[in-house]
């Protein structure tokens, strides 16, 4: 048997499964989603050529889905990605590309941007006769947790058992208060010193780093990283040890 295989390196975070990858109809070409640059390829199931890369989503692509055909082999393709949005694409069985024009294979553009969701989507399906998208998101309520204190340390913590999943570098003055913003990506703090520190927030990175770090039987947050973004002068009188459940 002359075995094909997909070469292309798919983001390390990413776990792969059934959500990942569709076959066309005619099951003569594959696509693929979970790479690191953010787009999901076409390959050939004949030769596994890499014949399409499609790109429209501002982070990894995680899910793909197709619906029913029509005739000539034209469907519809959903991607979905931890961007919290999906794109519905179109493809042309004629063509075999996403898109309907073969000149223009390089941009295809999406048919439809559809938003709703506040974290990284992670299944879809599509019904065009129904003209319906049904998907499904990860959610973190009440899985981690943020503390922070005066000796100015924010670290977050597995809820579940208190495992601590990251330790940021030292802030110059104790933490007064934090919140989260909606996007769950910038963590807000109010220092004693009357200022206020934004922090990035990557939950998923924590989540893959910390169960690589039990795989490898390493312990503690191995690693530290200053993700300061910006300080505002500020006067702020609140209480002395803060922490936040998200």
């Amino acid at each position: 048997v002359n075995k094909r295989q997909i070469t292309d390196l798919v983001d390390q975070s990413i776990q792969i499964n059934t959500h990942c990858f569709v076959v066309t109809a005619d099951n003569r070409y594959i696509l693929v989603c979970g790479f690191w640059d953010k787009s999901f390829r076409v390959y050939s199931t004949e030769t596994g050529k890499l014949t399409q890369i499609v790109f429209g989503h501002w982070d990894v692509v995680t899910c793909l889905a197709r619906s029913e055909s029509y005739i000539g082999g034209d469907c519809y393709i959903v991607s979905g990605s931890r961007d919290a949005t999906l794109l519905l694409w179109y493809w042309s069985g004629r063509h075999h590309i996403i898109g309907d024009n073969p000149n223009n294979s390089d941009y295809p553009a999406p048919r439809a941007v559809l938003t709703g969701h506040d974290h990284e989507v992670v299944c879809v399906s599509v019904c065009a006769e129904l003209g319906l998208v049904i998907s499904g998101a990860k959610g973190f309520d009440g899985q981690n947790l943020v503390t922070g204190g005066d000796n100015g340390v924010v670290e977050v913590w597995q809820a579940c058992d208190f495992k601590q999943l990251y330790i940021y570098p030292g802030c110059d003055a104790g933490i007064r208060a934090m919140d989260l913003s909606h996007d769950q990506r910038t963590l807000i703090t109010g220092m004693a010193s009357g200022s206020i520190v934004a922090f990035n927030i990557d939950f998923n990175r924590w989540h893959y780093e910390h169960q690589n770090r039990l795989a490898s039987g390493a312990t503690g947050a191995d690693r530290q990283e200053k993700s300061s973004l910006a300080y505002l002068s500020i006067k702020a009188g609140v209480s002395s040890r803060s922490l936040c459940y998200f």
